[in-house]
């Protein structure tokens, strides 16, 4: 049985993800895919977009806001793009969308079932009824506008599909797996993010399979008249009704309001095990790369993130917004996006994942250490606190090509705060 892994807060924020980093987001994006299922397989790769917390950092390691809504549409968006070109190769296809984009998901299913073999009606069926599911089954305040549906060659899915209430400036992201998935009526979804509305109505829960059965009777014994009819008398009379049994309770994440990037949203000894062993692995493991004066050390830093998104443990990800110390953030939080440090990064996952599929794992595995430096020495390191690595960026954003959608940083800009 699929199970649910947690719950989240994320604010709903508008505007739109620039050109300059939707298109670092997509290769971003499709490399570290490649470098997960070079690694850990396809499967492993559906696991991990089915993990609400890990699925937030991996946005915000690609510089999106790390705690809003945007993340979803930008995250299944930038894949879209990004694996297109690598699908024959990975077996893995991104449909639907945001809006419009998410009422295409049959005819891209069909499609792609054409060519390689899948069982495409009956997955265009289970898009279907996933969506009508989160929008009707399960009545919680929250209006679905986007859905993403992953699927492999060998007819294995992952969907990723948000709601919002415009009145409680919220979205709410349910994740649905494929593995172990043995009803869509018993409790199916991996899990939801979102805040609590109150009490919710969930006929996909396994303990609503009276509820389900009994709507049915009333529709056959009753039929929709006096159904009517019952239902006013007894809003007339205000009857008290029971309670709701409350749901099941979730892991939650929560995503706080604010934008700015604080200490008490990361795990510091985290943090500066990452730096600490980009300080140390940097100049064993990618000397080349430091070469490139005032650039390579600052990217290594940004590696160390990213091979934590590659191997990290589930249980690593419940800080958001740690990730977004790679690459920074498109509205300047916690600084400017550093476009040189992030084309840096690129340049070199790129380089480990093509060497790594010819058999050459030097780079891969200069990756890996750092991840495996990192959680050694989370337990004892110190280094600064997280207000005095957020202004070294802001020194330096300029140096490092610093933009954001207020455009590009010059040298003295102010640092931000809110």
């Amino acid at each position: 049985m699929a199970k649910r892994s947690g719950s989240a807060d994320l604010p709903l924020h508008g505007g739109r993800v620039p050109k300059w980093l939707g298109e670092r987001m997509t290769r971003l994006g499709g490399v570290i895919t490649e470098a997960i299922v070079l690694h850990y397989g396809r499967d492993e790769f559906l696991k991990r977009m089915a993990h609400p917390f890990w699925f937030q950092s991996f946005g915000a390691v690609m510089g999106m806001d790390w705690h809003s809504s945007g993340i979803t549409t930008s995250v299944i968006g930038a894949l879209k793009r990004g694996l297109v070109p690598r699908a024959s190769e990975l077996g893995i296809h991104v449909c639907g969308g945001r809006g419009a984009q998410s009422r295409k998901t049959p005819s891209e299913l069909l499609a792609i079932g054409g060519r390689v073999g899948f069982d495409a009606e009956r997955l265009v069926t289970t898009s279907r009824l996933v969506a009508k599911i989160d929008s009707a089954a399960l009545q919680d305040g929250f209006d679905l506008y986007l859905h993403g549906f992953i699927v492999t060659d060998d007819g294995k899915w992952v969907v990723v599909q948000q709601g919002m209430n415009g009145d409680q400036r919220q979205a709410r992201r349910y994740h649905w797996l494929s593995e172990n998935l043995e009803s869509f009526f018993d409790s199916p979804h991996a899990a939801i993010e979102g805040t609590s509305q109150g009490v919710i109505v969930n006929l996909a829960d396994r303990r609503a399979q009276q509820s389900r059965k009994g709507q049915i009777d009333l529709l056959e014994n009753m039929g929709p008249d006096r159904i009517v009819r019952e239902a006013m008398a007894i809003r007339r009379a205000e009857r008290v009704v029971e309670a709701v049994p409350e749901q099941l309770s979730l892991p939650h994440l929560i995503m706080p309001s604010h934008h700015d990037v604080r200490e008490k949203d990361v795990h510091m000894s985290r943090l500066r095990a990452a730096l600490a062993s980009a300080a140390d692995r940097g100049p064993k493991d990618f000397q080349d790369l430091l070469l490139t004066p005032g650039v390579g050390a600052r990217t290594v830093e940004a590696l160390a993130m990213v091979a934590e998104v590659v191997h990290g443990a589930p249980c690593r990800f419940s800080d958001p917004g740690r990730f977004s110390l790679a690459h920074g953030g498109k509205d300047r939080h916690p600084f400017p996006v550093p476009i040189r440090v992030y084309d840096e990064t690129i340049k070199v996952m790129k380089s480990a994942v093509s060497k790594g599929k010819l058999g050459h794992t030097e780079e891969l595995e200069a990756l890996r250490r750092l991840d495996e430096q990192a959680r050694r020495l989370e337990h004892y390191v110190t280094g600064p606190d997280l207000k005095e690595i957020v202004a070294g960026e802001f020194r330096r954003s300029s140096s490092f090509a610093g933009r954001s959608v207020f455009g590009w940083e010059l040298p003295g800009e102010p640092e931000v705060s809110e």
